[in-house]
């Protein structure tokens, strides 16, 4: 953490914006340069008018989390947001809290569903800063030449071609030093689990799951905090970021919590107890059932996965893949099958991970060598409307998993009329 962020931490906490103007914001770069325009975007958050702060809280996203990057001067406004957030006189505080965490970890969904290694990604920035110039782009040109197709090099030649060392070291940097500031503010912020505003109960309870390194304090508020929710959204959250977190001393609570009468709690228990290494039928079974009971979009206090519960389910699914019966593989099939809802790409991408659990089949044999389950499958996907086949990243996972990538060609090779 840059030492000028520790000092504003040691500032009085009996107003949250002491020291502002103490910053020297002009000097320090977000998204789009100077960061002078931080300070009137923090102070709008407390506004009265509820424009003026929606305007404040997108203009902060827009610069010093800018499409999940993070700049020079996210670290400096991580003590100021913290101080607002825990301020009750603030408004919207659980949006302030979601921030924090953006400017923690960027996005989540390519961290789920087995949460953050910051012991890697640590030892990942400390080797990039080790590296010289030269070294890294003769690292490029290995990735390049390792590229399995013509198309897949051509997009590494493109990421190489426009390569900044010196940039690159930038933002790890910047990257790593907000996350450690968020992490520094967790004390303060442990409190707010108890809250009366459930958005902002549930918002805490995401943002603790993403520091391992501070797990065992969270893991106590957690653990008081489960004993006592009533609203199942918030508790969700609360079960996900125990599992996030290790937090194995919580399993006779999560236990409890897949008996639950709220699908939602029960999805957060199952999701947890698959990270802690609890894989037996009961679990498997509802996260399968959450492939087709859940709603596409949980209520908006859920936000793993940007509330996306039935890909959550998927993911976690997926990461058992070797490990499930072929009943439960079957179970998850039949659950696809039978779904009414629209099928995300990820949950597409596990359920091919589970038929196929060695990986893409190269080459592809013909169709009457492939496993039952595996048969299954491709026949499903081949089945699918003209319109999911139009789609893009629908075609790129046939691709990555060496199946037809036409339809009329999937149709063909599955036996299905054209």
């Amino acid at each position: 953490m840059p030492v000028a962020v520790a000092i504003l931490r040691a500032m009085d906490d009996r107003d949250a914006l002491a020291g502002l103007d103490e910053v020297p914001w002009g000097e320090l770069e977000h998204a789009y340069g100077s960061a002078e325009d931080v300070p009137g975007q923090l102070r709008a958050l407390r506004s009265p008018a509820s424009g003026e702060r929606g305007q404040a809280l997108n203009e902060l996203y827009g610069n010093i989390f800018h499409q999940g990057s993070r700049y020079e001067a996210s670290a400096y406004a991580v003590p100021f947001l913290a101080r607002l957030a825990c301020e009750p006189g603030t408004p919207q505080r659980d949006e302030i809290v979601l921030l924090l965490c953006g400017l923690a970890i960027g996005y989540d969904d390519t961290l789920l569903p087995e949460g953050l290694n910051v012991a890697a990604w640590r030892a990942e920035v400390e080797k990039a800063c080790a590296t010289s110039p030269a070294e890294a782009l003769r690292e490029l040109d290995r990735w390049v030449e390792a590229a399995e197709d013509r198309g897949e090099r051509g997009v590494r030649e493109f990421q190489r071609s426009i390569y900044d060392h010196e940039q690159t070291i930038r933002c790890m940097r910047a990257e790593l030093a907000a996350y450690d500031a968020v992490r520094a503010e967790l004390p303060r912020l442990r409190p707010l689990l108890t809250a009366d505003d459930p958005r902002l109960r549930a918002a805490t309870a995401y943002l603790l799951g993403w520091f391992p390194e501070e797990a065992a304090a969270s893991l106590a508020a957690l653990e008081e905090m489960a004993a006592s929710e009533t609203v199942p959204a918030v508790l969700a959250n609360a079960f996900v970021s125990a599992g996030l977190l290790s937090g194995t001393s919580l399993i006779p609570r999560l236990r409890e919590g897949l008996d639950h009468p709220d699908p939602l709690s029960r999805w957060g228990a199952a999701v947890a107890l698959a990270r802690l290494g609890q894989d037996d039928p009961r679990v498997v079974a509802v996260l399968t059932a959450a492939l087709v009971d859940l709603p596409p979009n949980a209520p908006k206090e859920v936000h793993f996965l940007d509330g996306d519960t039935r890909s959550h389910a998927a993911l976690t699914l997926a990461r058992l893949s070797g490990r499930l019966s072929p009943q439960a593989v079957d179970a998850v099939l039949d659950s696809m099958e039978r779904s009414s809802l629209p099928l995300t790409n990820e949950m597409i991408q596990a359920t091919c991970r589970l038929v196929f659990p060695d990986g893409p089949l190269r080459p592809l044999p013909p169709f009457p060598e492939l496993t039952g389950q595996q048969q299954r499958l491709v026949r499903f996907l081949a089945d699918r409307d003209p319109e999911s086949w139009r789609w893009y990243s629908f075609v790129q996972i046939l691709r990555a998993w060496n199946l037809p990538d036409g339809r009329t060609g999937c149709r063909a090779y599955a036996g299905l009329p054209s």
